[in-house]
């Protein structure tokens, strides 16, 4: 996911989608603690993709 596509969702998205990716890093976390996760860079790139859309809110909230 690039910050270009954050950019053009509402900041009600991008919180809905935030909250959408923090489950699916719990499931993820959960799932390798188990040792029934095969690809350990899913977690990386999930917490990479939260990162992105916590800095465009971030940009948007010192705009106002």
């Amino acid at each position: 996911m690039k910050a270009s596509d954050l950019r053009d969702l509402s900041i009600e998205e991008l919180r809905i989608k935030e909250n959408d990716l923090r489950s699916e890093l719990f499931n993820l976390r959960f799932r390798h603690a188990t040792n029934q996760l095969e690809n350990t860079a899913k977690i990386r790139s999930i917490k990479k993709d939260i990162a992105r859309i916590k800095t465009v809110l971030r940009e948007r909230q010192l705009m106002e």
